[in-house]
C-alpha cells in the first residue's frame, strides 16, 4: 500500500523558516510528478509548488522566490523549504505524488506562521 508521510511542519514567526519533507512509498519514484499543496479551512486546496519526473518546476505566484520544492530520487523523498515566511502560508500542506493514472496524498502537516 502506497504510504505519503510528511513530517516538517510547527509553528514559527513570520519570517522564520521551515523544511516540510515527504517519503513516498512507491516503486520507482522517481517517474512520479511531486508537488506541495495546501488548503485553509473555507477555501480551496491550492498548488504551492510542482516538480516533474526531470525537475521541471512550478510555484504559485504567492511562494515565488521564497519557497524552493525539491526531490531525492534515491531516498523517495520530496522537500519543500520554505523561506521568508508570512501569516498567510498558515495552512496545512500535503504532499502531492502521481502520474498518468495514480495519484496518492499525504496525510497533511500543520503549518502556522504568527505575526
Amino acid at each position: 500500500q502506497v504510504q505519503l508521510v510528511e513530517s516538517g511542519g510547527g509553528l514559527v514567526q513570520a519570517g522564520g523558516s521551515l523544511r516540510l519533507s515527504c517519503v513516498a512509498s512507491v516503486r520507482d519514484f522517481s517517474s512520479y510528478a511531486v508537488a506541495w499543496y495546501r488548503e485553509v479551512p473555507g477555501h480551496h486546496r491550492e498548488m504551492v509548488a510542482a516538480a516533474s519526473s526531470n525537475m521541471q518546476t512550478n510555484y504559485a505566484t504567492s511562494v515565488k522566490g521564497r519557497f524552493t520544492i525539491s526531490r531525492d530520487n534515491a531516498r523517495d523523498t520530496v522537500l519543500l523549504q520554505m523561506n521568508s515566511l508570512k501569516p498567510e502560508d498558515t495552512a496545512v500542506y500535503y504532499c502531492n505524488v502521481g502520474r498518468v493514472g495514480v495519484n496518492y496524498w499525504g496525510q497533511g502537516t500543520q503549518v502556522t506562521v504568527s505575526s
